[in-house]
């Protein structure tokens, strides 16, 4: 086992959850803590020094919501939140009180891999101050230095609030953005219920990047929750 590699906590009170996703994680070299409640989660989130936490909401001795809560009193540490419960309201909570993304179950291994892959990525690019200001996949390029967005060579005119949600999209690659979060840091914190506004900025964007809200490219929905800036490769549902 690499010494270096990415320390990943699971907290989950189903033994068969935490056996499989600690095969998952060892096989792709990440080293792995277990704890079964919320205690011993905290307590192996403040001695072991994870670089990653994946949190069940349905935990036996207190609520997911609350151990998050009380984890972020005293780390940053990425979140990724897991649960059987698929209601908007859950996921949103969830990403309002600190969570950084949100997987219901059942879930496919590939798809947890890859969300906890880009918030490891996104934990490094913060720990290393120089956070990647050029995003080109070969059609879209976004220059947050040049403030210039094109498609296929071809340059794009946004507005302020389409190129600040573009913009604040990609800075969380792969990763979803509650409509609270990007209302409150684009709008202003006394507009986070006018949703509204969001989908008309979005709808506009999508037109300008001839991008299907059926079959996204790049703007994907999670319906009720947010929007995620899409990869090359998709994240598909399972």
């Amino acid at each position: 086992m690499n010494p270096n590699a990415a320390r990943v906590l699971v907290i989950d009170d189903e033994i068969q959850i935490r056996r499989f996703l600690d095969i998952a994680l060892r096989a792709e070299g990440y080293r792995v803590l277990q704890a079964g409640t919320a205690e011993e989660g905290l307590a192996l989130a403040a001695t072991g020094t994870p670089d990653l936490v994946i949190l069940d909401l349905g935990l036996p001795d207190r609520e997911g919501h609350e151990v998050l809560a009380e984890l972020r009193q005293w780390s940053a540490v990425p979140v990724l939140m897991l649960s059987v419960r698929n209601a908007e309201a859950e996921k949103v909570r969830a990403l309002d009180n600190g969570a950084n993304d949100y997987v219901t179950k059942p879930f496919g291994v590939q798809e947890v891999m890859a969300r906890l892959r880009a918030l490891l990525r996104d934990r490094a690019i913060a720990a290393s101050g120089e956070p990647d200001l050029r995003y080109d996949d070969g059609h879209l390029v976004i220059d947050q230095a040049r403030r210039e967005v094109s498609l296929d060579g071809a340059s794009l005119t946004l507005t302020r609030k389409e190129y600040a949600v573009l913009v604040m999209l990609l800075r969380h690659l792969d990763r979803v953005v509650s409509q609270h979060q990007l209302l409150r840091e684009i709008w202003g914190a006394s507009h986070v219920q006018d949703t509204h506004y969001l989908r008309v900025v979005v709808g506009r964007l999508r037109q300008k990047l001839g991008d299907d809200p059926a079959a996204p490219r790049w703007l994907k929905t999670e319906p009720g929750v947010g929007y995620r800036f899409l990869t090359k490769e998709p994240l598909r549902e399972r």
